[in-house]
Order: structure tokens, then C-alpha cells, then sequence
């Protein structure tokens, strides 16, 4: 079966009530309003049924409503892994790895074609409460893409698989460009300029790293092996949610080759691989330290993309599986 986030649910449920309903009117619901302290996640067809009923009650438009009301932190681990994103177009890519490692319950998948990306969402509208969460979906990705790059990015276009509602406004004021239905797929259309935009946490990042550098220069201080391999494993911790990086995408953000790079790296005794299996063993044994992160979250956050590989080389590392070391602590 199939879940959905406690988190998405509850947040659906609390738009409706600022629209207008109450607590009480969830009562007859599998999982009602008063119960969602009690459960992490709701099988998909609960909330589903909820779309539908909202549809219903509120009128067209509300899962895109709910949708401009979503914040990062609640998707939970995911939107955790996309704060550390350098690129916007990373959360795509991040989501995709999340879904195929933790749930079947959505499919991304990004096509580039030069000027424009086209992001598809591969998850049929068996029922009306699919269709209406697909919209839902893309109005977040919206607030979520301007969020993550402080700017008022927009789509150039999207498309559903479905019928049209009787109304367009809020699609309108969602999406600010054309929004196509009856269409083959279900998709969100960028600018590829606009996904390779840094992201506000990069351009922090970025800007701390380069003024660090221009000081030590300034100053006549040669910058230290041992502060090098400082400033890649916390490239490495950002990138680890995207899979694993590679040296040349982690000296492109320091501005230095790959083989400079690791000349470097051995000033100071290591690797760049030595440098990642240390970030993803110490990332493991502290979220593992954290009894409400499943061992899927884990793997996804230390660059896994299945969590038996993770099991595998977390015995290497540390002789133990990874639930035998949660039980041991």
C-alpha cells in the first residue's frame, strides 16, 4: 500500500478550515482532524478521498490553493535535502531519488531540450483525488522554486492529463502562464536558465567560501590542506542528497580542477573517496541516533540509492547493520 506524509495531510485539512470548515467536519473521515498526532503517514487513498471531498465542499481550485500555502519544511526529510540545494533545479532531481528509494506514490522525471526543461510527474489519475493532488503538486513546486531562489520565477507552462475545471482563476494566479488540459502528460515547463539558478543557500554558501578566500589572500596565508578538506566535506553533506558527487562537480564550486583538487586532498593524507565514505559514515550513525528517521530516509540522505546498498557498506564500516547499531545505542 501506498502512504502519503502525516505532514501533506494535515496541511490539506488546515487550509480547508481557514477556508471556512471546521474540525467536525472531518469526524467521519479513516483518519480524522483530532487523530493526526497519532499516526506519521496515511495510506494515499485517505488522502486522496480528503481532494475529493474539498473539491466538492470548496469549489475548483482548492488543491492549488493548498498547494501556494506549502512550505519546505512540510515535505519533511525531502524539503530538508533541498534547503542544501545549489541549484534550483536540484529539487527535481532529489525527488526523483527520494520517490524511487522511499515510495512508488509519485515519479518525476526531467527532460532538457536546450532552452526549456520539461519536468514530467508520472502518476496516473486512476481516481479524481489523484488529478486533484497532481495539482496540488505543481502549484507547491511553484512557491517552492521562488522560496528557494528568492526571486518571482514562474513557469512557461503546464499541462494535465485531465479534464479542465469549471473555473481557471486560481490555475491563473497559480501558475501565471498557460495551463493546458487534456493533454498526453502531466508537466510543469521551466526555463532551463531559471533551474540553473543558485539558490539563496548556495549564493550564501558561496559568497562566505569566497570571501574566506579573498581574506587568506590578502593576508598572505596559504590556504591549509587540512582547511580544504574541511570546505569538501561540507560540499559533500550538502550534495549527498543528490547522490554521491563527483570531484569535478565539488571543484567547480571551489573553483579549482579535479586534479588540482586532489593534489590537495593528499597534502593533507586523503581522498576525495576517503572524504566521502567518512561524511556518509558520520551522517548515518547520527541520524541513526534519531529513532523517527526509517533507515530508507537514511540512505536517501547519505547518497544511497537503495537502502540494501546502504545496509552493506554501513556492516563494512562499522561491523554492524544499521538496526543493529540503533538497538546497541
Amino acid at each position: 500500500m501506498n502512504y502519503i506524509s502525516i505532514s501533506l495531510y494535515r496541511k490539506v485539512m488546515e487550509h480547508a478550515i481557514t477556508e471556512g470548515m471546521r474540525s467536525e467536519d472531518f469526524k467521519d473521515l479513516p483518519i480524522p482532524f483530532d487523530t493526526l498526532h497519532e499516526v506519521q503517514a496515511v495510506p494515499a487513498n485517505h488522502f486522496f478521498e480528503l481532494h475529493e471531498r474539498l473539491d466538492h465542499i470548496l469549489g475548483p481550485g482548492f488543491s492549488v490553493r493548498v498547494g501556494q500555502q506549502m512550505k519546505i519544511e512540510d515535505y519533511g526529510v525531502l524539503g530538508l535535502s533541498w534547503r542544501t540545494c545549489s541549484k534550483a533545479g536540484e529539487i527535481f532531481e532529489r525527488s526523483e531519488r527520494y520517490f524511487k528509494l522511499l515510495s512508488n506514490t509519485y515519479v518525476f522525471k526531467v527532460e532538457k531540450d536546450h532552452d526549456i526543461s520539461k519536468i514530467h510527474l508520472f502518476r496516473e489519475g486512476y481516481r479524481r483525488g489523484v488529478e486533484l493532488s497532481n495539482e496540488a503538486t505543481f502549484s507547491a513546486t511553484v512557491v517552492v522554486l521562488r522560496a528557494m531562489t528568492d526571486t518571482d520565477i514562474s513557469p512557461v507552462k503546464v499541462a494535465f492529463k485531465h479534464n479542465p475545471p469549471s473555473n481557471l482563476k486560481w490555475y491563473n494566479e497559480a501558475f501565471q502562464c498557460p495551463v493546458l488540459f487534456n493533454q498526453n502528460n502531466n508537466s510543469i515547463t521551466y526555463k532551463t536558465s531559471d533551474l540553473e539558478m543558485r539558490t539563496a543557500k548556495a549564493d550564501t554558501s558561496i559568497n562566505k567560501f569566497l570571501v574566506e578566500r579573498v581574506e587568506e589572500a590578502t593576508k598572505g596565508i596559504e590556504i591549509s590542506a587540512n582547511r580544504i578538506a574541511i570546505d569538501v566535506e561540507n560540499l559533500i553533506k550538502d550534495a549527498l542528497p543528490s547522490g554521491i558527487p563527483s570531484i569535478v562537480a565539488i571543484g567547480e564550486h571551489m573553483g579549482m580542477s579535479n586534479r588540482t583538487l586532489t593534489r590537495r586532498l593528499a597534502e593533507n593524507g586523503v581522498t576525495f573517496r576517503d572524504l566521502i565514505q567518512k561524511k556518509q559514515e558520520e551522517i548515518s550513525k547520527i541520524l541513526l541516533r534519531d529513532a523517527s528517521r526509517s533507515i530508507s530516509e537514511i540512505a536517501f540522505e547519505t547518497g544511497f540509492s537503495e537502502q540494501s546498498a546502504f545496509n552493506r557498506a554501513f556492516k563494512r564500516w562499522v561491523g554492524k547493520t544499521p538496526i543493529e547499531f540503533r538497538k546497541s545505542l
